[in-house]
């Protein structure tokens, strides 16, 4: 059974350690290899992603499900929508 299938993101991605524009370009080649309603996670440690893929997902078309904080890392949850 699929992480998609029991409603977990599709794929995780760990881009801690690198910084701008690092984490944004991963998450782009991580969206495009999604299917359509495919969601992605993403683990950043650098403080800048938080507004740079937030803005990122936002200007693509799409859905920023979720950012969560644990000390210094980020933790975001991205449904791919086109």
């Amino acid at each position: 059974m699929s992480a998609a299938s029991n409603g977990g993101p599709t794929k995780t991605i760990d881009v801690r350690g690198l910084f701008c524009p690092e984490p944004v370009f991963r998450t782009k080649v991580e969206i495009a290899r999604l299917g359509i309603g495919d969601t992605v996670r993403i683990i950043s440690d650098d403080p800048d992603s938080e507004e740079d893929i937030s803005r990122w997902v936002n200007r693509n078309g799409h859905e920023l499900l979720s950012i969560n904080k644990s000390q210094s890392d980020l933790e975001f949850v991205i449904k791919k929508a086109k």
